[in-house]
């Protein structure tokens, strides 16, 4: 099951990142400026959460090992930095939002922005959530030694859910 959802998610976001680079190319071959009047995108919280997202993938293969071998009190740790750097990225991107100064209605630059990062909130919020159930899991007993897929499965969500993000931080904060 999270291997379709994961398929699904990389479909959507292949497709928005196609519309995307589609219909900012389409602005460039008329002349006009991409970003409207005004609009800025700074590229440090962005970077800031591609390199949150990086130390997050640490921490959760820090769990998934932790509770391989039977190590619940560092499990649990590990866990709580996954979704403690997971809330730091959401934090990042909606401060990001602040400091664009670009309306959703503003341009189509502003309609694509938004759709795609708020999807990817979204799917960090997916994937915060299969964490923190996989956490009360952990802590009730249910994973240990060899039976861990539900750990495992939070892992595949969780490093889908970075992979994502390279590509949308190139796309719409590196190359803009």
């Amino acid at each position: 099951g999270t291997s379709l959802a994961i398929g699904g998610c990389f479909m959507a976001f292949a497709a928005l990142m196609g519309v995307y680079v589609s219909t900012r190319a389409g602005v460039f071959a008329t002349g006009e400026p991409w970003l409207p009047d005004g609009s800025t995108i700074p590229l440090t919280p962005g970077t800031m959460t591609l390199f949150t997202f990086l130390l997050s993938a640490v921490t959760l293969y820090w769990s998934v090992y932790a509770v391989g071998n039977n190590d619940r009190q560092h499990a649990l740790m590990a866990l709580a930095l996954t979704i403690m750097f997971g809330i730091c990225s959401i934090n990042a991107t909606t401060f990001l939002y602040t400091q664009m100064n670009l309306g959703v209605a503003d341009s189509a630059a502003g309609v694509l922005i938004y759709v795609i990062s708020g999807a990817h909130i979204a799917m960090t919020v997916a994937a915060l959530v299969f964490a923190s159930l996989m956490t009360f899991r952990t802590l009730g007993g249910a994973y240990a030694g060899r039976d861990r897929e539900g750990i495992v499965a939070a892992f595949l969500f969780w490093y889908a859910t970075i992979a994502v993000y390279p590509v949308i931080w190139h796309a719409l904060y590196v190359v803009k």
